[in-house]
């Protein structure tokens, strides 16, 4: 008996792929069932002071809870990795998320600078090493940050799929996170469309 191949709607590749377009059929991205277990998502948290203003920090805290949540029912491994003031530090990870939930996150504070540049490379590494344990699994990089940085660090290469969540608010927008995602041929949207 031939097992036929399930897809379902990926809603936040959708999502990101959409951007603030009205929802059309080419957006549409999909999961394919036989590929679960073999997606690694690395999470790429801004924890800098400009990150405070506005309880962005506190809403990409609440973003990750849910996305980890996802990852867990998936069974698809996740990592964090938090980067602020003069450091870029794994918080979790790889793993598949069993028990994750928002006391994980609590400990994660804000403040100082924003090391974007040093971030993406602690997440690349982590990416690497985990390409050479598995070399077929997927790479998913999520960058969630406000885009307060100075520097424009290169793509990572060994990222399969990028997407860039631009928590940048206020009146005075810079729009460094969409100009990065555009830099990375990657997918940009706000938190906002990963929570509708």
């Amino acid at each position: 008996m031939q097992r036929t191949q399930r897809t379902r709607i990926d809603w936040t590749a959708t999502l990101a792929a959409k951007r603030r377009e009205r929802l059309a059929p080419e957006h549409l991205r999909f999961v394919h069932e036989a590929a679960t277990g073999s997606v690694l998502h690395c999470f790429v948290l801004d924890c800098s002071g400009s990150m405070l203003s506005g309880q962005q920090l506190a809403l990409a805290k609440g973003l990750l809870v849910a996305m980890f949540d996802q990852a867990g029912k998936a069974r698809v491994e996740a990592a964090l990795v938090c980067f602020g003031g003069v450091r870029a530090d794994v918080r979790f990870g790889p793993a598949v998320p069993r028990w994750w939930n928002e006391r994980w996150l609590r400990p994660v504070g804000g403040g100082g600078g924003t090391p974007l540049a040093l971030g993406v490379r602690r997440a690349a590494q982590l990416l690497e090493r985990a390409a050479r344990k598995r070399p077929a699994q997927q790479r998913w990089l999520w960058m969630l940050t406000d885009g307060r940085s100075g520097s424009m660090p290169a793509r990572p290469a060994i990222a399969d799929q990028i997407v860039v969540v631009d928590f940048e608010r206020g009146a005075l927008r810079l729009g460094r996170s969409e100009r990065l995602a555009r830099a990375w041929d990657a997918a940009w949207c706000t938190p906002e469309d990963l929570l509708a």
